[in-house]
């Protein structure tokens, strides 16, 4: 049966991304507002040091996008049985990896963190944090495949309920840990931190559940062949590594860019840090989209429909459009009730107004960019997509570090070097889909 690419069938995938948007964000918005109101340098140790979480996370991140990818074309092909040995083969590779960076993160984070950042007690606070966040690594990379295999046969609906049994419990956690309320201890940061492990941990029960009870597992022949297979390993590895590189790249481009403003004082910091939290939830439907962007193309292509994929594509960016500037008019009316969310502390609150005209247009720009990147990921050339991130971060980064350290320009300036990196991306995403040869691509 051919994957349709009107608009309710573009909204029907997307819509459970973008609904688990909003779960994950709402543990994105309380984590900052909690700790916002626990103190700012624990605001600020909690955004960095969760970035740079984040940062290793990429590595199965990244892998299991690139098994999502294959499964949307296998899928597309009507070829399941090899999505379940696709998803098998992920297991064997994500656990090793998983222990190590757990062990990575063990031994080498203080060193690592003491060379960047300049306040002892951010630092202090960041290694705190980072003690504990570390044991979710080995649940989140087994989240990651079971998103991967719903997403690239686009049956997204299981990944609403999923987050939303996280969220819940990672809210309700984090305001019992970090206060220390009914009768828990009061742990702060590391309060914040358990509460993610925990949901995390239930998140990936719930997956396992609704996969073995709920899920015609077998026709998928998912846990049948638990063999490991270097040719499967390597397959895989060919379209995910990019993909693994590239989102690297892109967090560490975000913790490099906190780290340049931490350079610039705890307050500049803290203020980004709720600038931040507030573009990740205007981002929501963008993510959503984007991934319903590459899983569709991908799943087209496998029907051998490569015509229909500039349509496809335009319709999804319209709809990212329209879905992201429906946040925007919120953001300039009342720019003190959004931020005031996060903080009671006037002078943060003042800061982070200052930039929420700045992430306005840029999101608008990050609209087109992003769903046309997605896109050439979904066709599977995964090393064009690097090298486009590699292009626009490099100057982006250089931008942010000029504007800030060098010029000494306020934080709107720095913010403003957003539309650099999303013009960039944009441009070359374009000009490759226009003109580039995609069209042929195996996976």
């Amino acid at each position: 049966m051919n994957q349709a690419i009107d608009y309710k069938s573009i909204w029907k995938v997307s819509y459970p991304i973008i609904l688990s948007g909003v779960a994950q964000n709402i543990v994105n918005v309380t984590d900052t507002a909690f700790l916002g109101r626990y103190g700012i340098v624990e605001l600020g140790a909690a955004g960095n040091a969760g970035i740079f979480y984040l940062v290793l996370m990429m590595i199965g991140f990244g892998f299991t996008i690139g098994c999502q990818i294959i499964i949307g074309r296998r899928n597309g092909e009507g070829n399941l049985r090899e999505i379940g040995e696709l998803f098998n083969a992920g297991l064997f590779f994500l656990l090793p990896i998983s222990l190590l960076l757990f062990a990575f993160v063990k031994l080498f984070t203080p060193q690592i963190l003491s060379a960047v950042v300049a306040s002892e007690n951010i630092l202090q606070a960041s290694i705190d944090y980072l003690s504990i966040r570390s044991y979710g690594i080995f649940f989140a990379f087994f989240n990651f495949l079971f998103i991967a295999f719903y997403t690239g046969t686009t049956n997204t609906k299981v990944l609403t309920k999923a987050t939303f049994i996280q969220a819940g419990v990672n809210v309700v956690l984090d305001y019992l840990l970090i206060f220390g309320k009914l009768g828990l201890p009061e742990m702060g940061i590391k309060g914040a931190a358990l509460a993610s492990v925990i949901s995390e941990i239930v998140a990936l029960l719930y997956f396992a559940y609704f996969t073995l009870v709920r899920t015609n597992y077998k026709k998928y022949n998912l846990f049948q062949e638990l063999t490991f297979s270097w040719k499967k390993q390597l397959h895989i590895l060919k379209t995910a590594a990019p993909i693994m590189l590239q989102n690297f790249m892109a967090l560490c481009t975000w913790l490099s860019f906190f780290m340049i403003i931490e350079q610039t004082g705890e307050f500049n910091l803290g203020v980004s840090h709720i600038v931040r939290s507030i573009y990740m939830v205007v981002m929501i439907p963008l993510f959503g989209f984007s991934s319903a962007a590459s899983t569709l193309v991908s799943n087209i292509m496998g029907e051998n429909r490569i015509e229909e994929v500039p349509l496809l594509i335009k319709r999804i960016v319209i709809m990212s459009i329209l879905a992201t500037a429906a946040f925007l008019p919120m953001l300039l009316i009342f720019p003190s009730e959004v931020t005031s969310i996060y903080t009671d502390d006037a002078d943060l609150i003042e800061g982070a107004i200052k930039i929420l005209p700045v992430i306005c247009g840029a999101m608008l720009f990050f609209s087109i960019a992003f769903i046309t990147f997605s896109s050439v990921t979904g066709t599977g050339k995964t090393l064009v997509t690097l090298s486009i991130e590699f292009i626009s971060i490099s100057i982006y980064l250089s931008f942010a570090y000029f504007f800030a350290l060098i010029l000494d320009l306020s934080l709107v300036a720095v913010w403003s070097s957003e539309f650099i990196y999303f013009s960039f991306m944009g441009l070359l995403s374009i000009l490759y889909l226009k003109f580039g040869n995609w069209k042929n691509s195996v996976i």
